[in-house]
């Protein structure tokens, strides 16, 4: 297509006449972006366009860009991104005003933003929003968090739509019929566009919030169902408003949507949600009229008809035909040669003008195709939504007989509940009088502390009266010591000086005897009588010092002697108080333990009426589970040997507890709480194995049926028994389980019985098997990579030209699928070993498979589909190349090995911890696996229309009868076919539901799914 007639066409179509873009303007530049395969000289036409000094202009810009988004090449939504920053510029400068287009162009610039947002965020979503489910599906990504997030952009893109909507009709004068002038029109013609986009958000924001519902709790969508809720009652509105405009009804079928919402809190609403699909009838593919006229018409020269060419004349190249540029009018007197000349001229317009009408009539021609296989899928939706309907009829009374017993099973619950609530609140009053005599106890604890303080505080006083007393004792013998030693030293020197002084007497007279004899030396005997008189003064004076000395003492002694009386006074009367306050203690000890004897014995009561209640509550329990399986709506309740076992275990577990239990109790009468812990779980757990029993017999044969029942009825019995004997005080030390473990471990031996025979392996066998599994997975895979590359060598010895370039691409796509399938098969491996390393403990591997079998099983099943698998789409893909197999065979076989790979993937993430590495990289496999699957389905289906010759679909040769003929008999084929394609279908879901079944008894679902 010539770009200079595109600019021609977009300078046509924007401008700022105030009337409806005109079609084949806006036809013109869609086919121009698919010719050119963007958007580069639209952008460039239009960056010459003042739009930010006239709002009609804008507007009508507005107009054809939503048009080349939404059916124009996909590049001109990555190539107006560019723009997007002017753009908004330009919405803010438009927001400015608050009235007439300046506002709308505002709200119309936010909402394209909002789509090319919304497109490259997602880019699996074409410009026109047409989507398969399965493309649905695909988007998300098989992730709730992706959904989740669609959803709200979803949300986000459709507010923006119903923005534009409200805002368009508030600014029409409803009152007049504005719909018919061309000042309406310019504002009406965008919604059409703004319709078909509305139709499909809210149909797949419908299917999404179903799929969000079925993963997620109802409180979490709370605000999606709010936000929904106010959207639908806006769409409703504005659709039953448009469907009412004249202007509308000849342009577009508005559909109209459901007097109420979907209901997404009941799953089967699904089925009875009906997509609201937009006709445009091909009739009326432009907002103005245009006739189409013959060749015949425009080459007849008669004055009748040249009213009608020109008319034509102007519709296709503008009001420059107005201007008569030929003046036919008035050159009445033209040659004849100018007027050869100028219907030659004219001849070779018509002629530029019917090879533009035969590229129309081939593209109205593709776009009834399309329209039609449009309507056959809406059609084959329509049959598989009455099927699925009548499904979910039958899922609903099945859901409704479950909603009855669960309302009884909730009743039930809540009646235990509030009996348990009841031995709750008694077992806190007796906690809480348990609390207060503690705290009576502690407070007569610290009494007697205190007075035992005071007592020793007393006897440590007495100790040292007695201490001092001894002291006084001991100071009073040193003093009389002292005394009588210092009397005998005075004694003794008195009795010295006597000594001395006789000694000096009989001197002094031997002297006198001589002193006549020795008057001659008196003079020299006169100075030893003077020596001898200073010596008898000295001791003189001596003698008078040890008088004063003897004094002295004396009076100290009686100093002595009074102090001591006085510390004896005060001795006898510490001694005397010390009795008193030992008395007074004494007495209060006594009253104390006289107290502490009755508290004890509250206490003692306290307890054994607790452990009573306690005991008549199990009583109680089991007495309500014998009643409960008595009951006929009982019947219908089933349950899994499995669960029966587990019950079994927990019950046994708790037996030894209670004996525990009642052993410490007997030993101190202390531990009450633990035995009335131990009484309340024993009751539960016995009475939930009857129940469980009771369950399960229903789902076995009768003879195993009645045994079963029997052994439950007798375990009741054995409990009520000892329960009897807990009850009293006399019998509670003899209290025996013998029988009651007994009656457990035959209602477990026959639980164990009843387990489902899917694997029953030994313990090495178990887990020889998985790696044997693995291995074999593993050597299949490579088996198949090998027997690819063989046969792509052989297709390229053998083969040639087309065939052996759709042979290499699709065995280049298989061999990139085997290459997913053996990384993800080692990815499996790694995350299963360290899921082993982690959860085995101390048991070793097969032990740890064994111990989780079912999870064993799973991962053997899902490695044999995997290998299984890759064998058959090996075989397929050998057959497609030469020739003699079907390339949908391959296809499915491809979507069979994608379902085994997520099979796996979930039986090996299914004990995985969320946060580890060799989860996140199987993650990052499976989804390898799943693109290199959609690889070999897109190279198979693309090699399939290169191989199949098509019929070009000329029907120029033929008549109006041939063709209406030829009609009917595609009618009749397409009828033909549908009614095939409903019995495949059916046949297809019998298939399913018998693999199901199949599975399920090889593997022991039916008996699991009792336990729900």
């Amino acid at each position: 297509m010539d770009i200079g007639k595109m600019a021609v066409s977009i300078n046509k179509a924007i401008n700022i006449q105030e009337v409806a873009v005109k079609e084949k303007h806006a036809r013109t530049c869609i086919l121009g972006t698919h010719h050119e395969k963007g958007a580069h000289t639209f952008w460039a036409a239009v960056n010459r366009l003042p739009l930010s000094s006239n709002a009609v202009l804008c507007w009508k810009f507005c107009h054809v860009f939503h048009k080349l988004l939404r059916d124009g090449h996909p590049n001109v939504i990555k190539d107006s991104m560019r723009n997007k920053s002017d753009l908004s510029d330009m919405s803010r400068m438009w927001g400015h005003l608050s009235e007439g287009y300046g506002k709308l162009c505002s709200i119309y610039l936010k909402l394209l933003i909002t789509k090319m947002e919304f497109h490259i965020k997602n880019p699996r979503f074409p410009g026109n929003l047409q989507m398969s489910n399965r493309q649905l599906d695909e988007a998300g990504e098989s992730d709730v968090n992706n959904f989740f997030q669609l959803t709200v952009e979803m949300f986000d893109y459709l507010e923006c739509e119903l923005n534009l909507f409200l805002n368009v009709f508030s600014s029409l004068d409803m009152s007049r019929s504005v719909s018919v002038t061309a000042a309406g029109q310019c504002r009406l013609a965008p919604l059409i566009q703004v319709i078909l986009d509305s139709s499909h958000l809210y149909d797949y924001t419908v299917k999404l919030l179903f799929k969000l519902h079925s993963c997620l709790p109802a409180d979490t969508l709370q605000g999606h169902r709010d936000r929904f809720q106010e959207q639908f009652k806006k769409l409703k509105s504005l659709f039953y408003r448009s469907s009412n405009l004249q202007y509308f009804k000849r342009l577009i079928q508005i559909p109209q949507l459901p007097e109420n919402p979907p209901n997404f809190l009941r799953a089967s609403a699904l089925s009875e949600h009906i997509s609201p699909v937009v006709v445009i009838p091909a009739e009326a593919s432009s907002p103005e009229t245009e006739h189409m006229v013959e060749t015949e018409d425009l080459v007849d020269t008669d004055i009748p008809v040249q009213a009608a060419v020109e008319t034509q004349f102007d519709d296709l190249f503008g009001n420059s035909a107005a201007t008569d540029p030929f003046n036919f009018n008035s050159q009445n007197g033209l040659r004849k040669d100018d007027k050869d000349r100028v219907i030659e001229q004219l001849t070779r317009e018509i002629q530029a003008l019917k090879e533009e009408l035969e590229s129309f009539k081939l593209e109205s021609g593709r776009l009834c195709q399309a329209l039609r296989g449009r309507v056959s899928e809406l059609e084959a939706e329509l049959a598989e939504q009455s099927h699925l309907r009548m499904q979910a009829l039958g899922e609903s009374e099945f859901l409704r007989a479950e909603l009855e017993d669960l309302r009884r099973v909730r009743e039930d619950t809540e009646k235990e509940q509030r009996s348990l609530t009841e031995i709750e609140r008694k077992a806190q009053a007796n906690e809480q009088r348990y609390t207060k005599l503690k705290e009576k106890y502690s407070e007569l604890v610290q009494s007697h502390a205190d007075l035992l303080r005071k007592n020793a505080e007393v006897t440590r006083q007495m100790t040292v009266a007695q201490a001092a007393q001894d002291e006084v004792e001991a100071v009073r013998r040193e003093m009389q010591e002292k005394v009588k030693a210092t009397q005998e030293a005075a004694d003794k020197q008195e009795l010295d000086q006597v000594q001395q002084l006789q000694e000096l007497q009989r001197e002094l007279l031997s002297s006198r005897a001589e002193l006549d004899g020795l008057r001659d030396t008196v003079t020299s005997s006169q100075q030893s009588s003077e020596e001898l008189a200073s010596q008898l003064s000295g001791l003189e004076a001596q003698k008078a010092e040890l008088a004063q000395t003897l004094s002295e003492k004396e009076e100290e002694l009686t100093g002595l002697g009074e102090q001591l009386e006085h510390v004896q006074s005060v001795l006898t009367n510490e001694r005397e108080s010390g009795v008193k306050a030992a008395e007074v203690l004494q007495n209060q000890l006594n009253e104390k333990e006289s107290r502490e004897q009755v508290l004890e014995s509250q206490l003692l009561a306290t307890r054994w009426a607790a452990l009573q209640g306690a005991v008549e509550e199990a009583e109680r329990i089991v007495q309500d589970s014998l009643t409960q399986i008595d009951d006929p709506a009982h019947i219908s309740c089933t349950s899994s040997a499995d669960y029966l076992a587990s019950r079994c275990q927990a019950s046994l577990v708790c037996v030894d507890r209670l004996h525990s239990a009642r052993d410490v109790y007997l030993a101190d009468h202390t531990g009450v709480s633990e035995l009335v812990r131990a009484l309340t779980q024993l009751a539960h757990l016995v009475g939930d194995t009857i129940v469980q029993g009771s369950a399960t017999s229903h789902m076995v044969p009768v003879e195993q049926a009645d045994a079963l029942s029997d052994s439950v009825k007798a375990c009741g019995a054995e409990t009520l028994a000892l329960l009897g004997q807990l009850k009293q005080e006399d019998s509670l030390a003899a209290a025996d389980s013998t029988t009651l473990r007994g009656a457990l471990g035959a209602i477990l031996a026959t639980a164990e019985t009843l387990r489902p025979k899917g694997l029953e392996l030994q313990q090495g066998e178990l887990g020889d098997l998985v790696e044997q599994e693995m291995a074999a997975t593993s050597a299949a895979v490579e088996s198949a990579a090998a027997r690819i590359e063989e046969m792509l060598n052989k297709s390229r010895a053998v083969d040639s030209g087309i065939k052996m370039e759709v042979n290499e691409k699709i065995l280049a796509s298989c061999t990139e699928l085997m290459q997913a399938i053996k990384v993800l098969v080692l990815s499996s491996k790694d995350l299963q070993r360290d899921i082993v390393e982690s959860g085995r403990g101390a048991a070793s591997m097969k032990e740890f498979y064994v111990k989780n079998s079912r999870w064993t099983e799973g991962l053997i099943s899902a490695s044999k589909a995997v290998g299984w698998g890759a064998t058959v789409m090996v075989d397929a893909a050998d057959l497609v190349v030469q020739g003699k197999g079907k390339y949908e065979e391959l296809m499915v076989c491809s979507h069979e090995i994608a379902a085994s790979t997520a099979q796996l993937v979930a039986a090996s993430k299914v004990k995985a911890d969320k946060d580890s590495t060799n989860l996140v990289r199987l993650q990052r496999a499976s989804r390898g696996v799943t693109q290199a699957t959609a690889g070999v389905v897109a190279s198979t289906k693309s090699g399939k229309s290169q191989i199949e010759e098509k019929d070009t679909m000329d029907f120029s040769s033929m008549t109006l009868t041939q063709i209406k003929r030829q009609e009917m008999d595609s009618q009749v084929q397409v009828l033909e076919l549908e009614t095939k394609l409903q019995r495949e279908r059916e046949r297809l879901g019998e298939l399913r539901k018998k693999h199901y079944e199949l599975a399920g008894v090889a593997e022991g679902w039916g008996e699991e799914e009792g336990t729900g």
